[in-house]
């Protein structure tokens, strides 16, 4: 099975609390969760836009990745998630196809989901999150 669905848009923050106003005025609504990462030293949230949700994401940790990518190229869109019912096989078929995976292993990450990320040199320079459900 392929990628199902785009499962949200990540969009890297310097200040998840203000941005958290800024976007809940935009979209008319307060996020729905907030949690933090201590794996990917990143605090999110979360905003549901009818079936789309937008996850925002502010660095906890100065090594993190959030941090290095907004030190690179300021607040803005980070990745693209895509939900896959069976994100093992997922990473073993783009692996064959020759994608580059930024782990061996999907990790636990935010919202519930088990997820891996594909380098963004061999996706025309978009960083792509498959994600998983955890059951």
């Amino acid at each position: 099975m392929c990628m199902l669905k785009i499962e949200h848009l990540g969009i890297a923050v310097k200040n998840l609390e203000e941005s958290n106003i800024l976007y809940s005025k935009l979209f008319g609504k307060t996020p729905y969760k907030l949690e933090q990462v201590l794996t990917e030293g990143v605090s999110t949230s979360f905003f549901m836009i009818g079936d789309n949700k937008i996850e925002l994401l502010e660095a906890t940790d100065a090594n993190s990745p959030i941090a290095k990518f907004i030190e690179k190229k300021g607040e803005g869109i980070h990745h693209v998630a895509f939900e896959v019912s069976d994100i093992l096989k997922e990473m073993k078929r783009l692996k064959s196809e020759g994608f580059v995976l930024l782990s061996e292993e999907p990790k636990k990450g935010a919202d519930n989901k088990l997820i891996c990320f594909v380098h963004p040199k061999s996706t025309n320079g978009v960083l792509i999150e498959l994600c998983q459900e955890i059951s």
